[in-house]
């Protein structure tokens, strides 16, 4: 028998199974290989990662509330860097009491959203160390992008990170999951023999 939980799990994962066939869209098709491997290209946004403390979904709050949580809770050190899971652009800077300091970043139908971040924002430019930022600006995969902090609703040092397909909420551990799953295969494919000297001199 189906659990009460099965229809939205199927809904989320009929999302990332579109999200996978957008993703080939953001890049050249040399780069690509196949369909299921441009997921490898993604980069884990924290670098000095020290686990996962809140999951997607419904959850208790950190002040004892029963609410939904539309991100997977990254704890690193205090003023770890934070880098871009994918190249996009800048779509807004946030600067309020729940995200704290905060970075939406879109990446064709993607958008990837940074909360609680260290630093500084002021007239839509997002400052950290080296790190200015300012709505519109173009990011590379894999871009510093700021540092953890505890800014807006946070109890303690961690990366929110939030993830849209098409206006709708996808769980990042699952896009993780695929990330993963694509470098496997790829680091299990079987290679191409060498040419031979015969090949090449034709």
């Amino acid at each position: 028998m189906p659990s009460a939980c099965s229809e939205p799990n199927r809904r989320r994962r009929a999302v990332l199974a579109l999200a996978l066939a957008a993703t080939a869209g953001l890049i050249p098709q040399a780069a690509r290989g196949s369909a299921g491997s441009v997921w490898r290209l993604g980069v884990f946004p924290v670098v000095n990662f020290a686990g996962y403390t809140s999951h997607f979904g419904t959850r208790t709050g950190p002040w004892g509330r029963v609410e939904p949580h539309y991100g997977l809770d990254i704890a690193a050190p205090m003023g770890s860097p934070i880098r871009n899971w994918w190249g996009g652009v800048v779509q807004s800077v946030i600067n309020d009491g729940t995200c704290g300091l905060g970075l939406v970043v879109r990446s064709g139908e993607y958008e990837h959203i940074y909360c609680h971040l260290s630093g500084a924002a002021q007239g839509g430019v997002y400052r950290s160390g080296p790190v200015q930022l300012r709505r519109g600006q173009a990011l590379r995969m894999g871009e510093l992008i700021g540092h953890v902090g505890v800014t807006g609703r946070s109890t303690g040092p961690h990366l929110h990170w939030g993830m849209r397909f098409r206006g709708a909420w996808i769980d990042p551990a699952l896009v993780l999951r695929e990330m993963a799953r694509a470098r496997r295969a790829v680091a299990h494919a079987p290679t191409a023999p060498p040419a031979s000297r015969v090949a090449l001199s034709r």
